[in-house]
């Protein structure tokens, strides 16, 4: 993407309601919106989160699913969920917004309680060992969903990486976690879960065309 196209972006953004786009220095400090979503929504339904959201069509796809659920896809890139964020105004889904920052700052974001889920979908596996605190799974990940989470919320991974499926199932093993369902190709399984196969990304339908598994593990954190 050309830096003109993102610089466009990125001002039609401040301009979309549904987006959400805080400097750094404000979230650390009181940021207002925390502990307050369901004012933002004018609604006490369940907020789900999804973490490094991308284009946003997984977002917007679960808010045009669960009409009675609040959406808020997050990630650093702007000019990606962009797209997202433009879709959902258009069809007028008034259960779905962006908000751009860090995943690390996730629990400066919301209170304690105040998300029902979490999706995390097709994140960077980030192999290389010296990668690791990046992964968006790690025990310090998991703590601060699980300050956000409600007592019975559940986290979503789904992803293409075999690698990152195990790296989660030993994470989740070792710390004593719920592991509500496993699978490493849940499109093969003999009773593929709806939640996790009701929707398909762009990049997903791809995979699925080239014959590579999709992975999914829904679970709880045990902290």
């Amino acid at each position: 993407m050309g830096s003109k196209n993102k610089l466009k972006r990125f001002r039609e953004n401040e301009t979309f309601k549904n987006v959400i786009q805080p400097i750094r220095e404000d979230v650390i400090n009181n940021f207002p919106l925390k502990g307050k979503w369901h004012s933002f929504f004018n609604n006490n339904n369940p907020i789900i989160l999804e973490l490094g959201c991308g284009k946003g069509e997984y977002t917007v796809a679960l808010a045009k699913k669960y009409p009675n659920k609040n959406f808020i896809g997050i990630d650093i890139k702007g000019a990606r969920f962009w797209r997202g964020a433009k879709t959902a105004l258009e069809e007028n889904l008034i259960n779905v917004a962006f908000l751009r920052t860090q995943i690390e700052l996730i629990d400066l974001c919301f209170s304690n309680n105040e998300v029902s889920e979490i999706w995390i979908t097709f994140p960077d596996p980030q192999i290389k060992f010296k990668r690791t605190k990046h992964r968006l799974i790690t025990q310090d990940f998991l703590k601060k969903y699980q300050h956000i989470l409600k007592p019975k919320g559940i986290i979503h991974l789904k992803t293409d990486s075999e690698f990152l499926h195990g790296y989660m199932l030993g994470l989740l093993q070792e710390g004593k976690h719920k592991i509500l369902y496993a699978n490493h190709d849940i499109y093969n399984s003999s009773s593929p879960p709806l939640e996790a196969t009701s929707i398909q990304t762009f990049y997903e339908k791809q995979y699925l065309e080239n014959d590579k598994p999709i992975t999914y593990i829904k679970f709880k954190t045990n902290y």
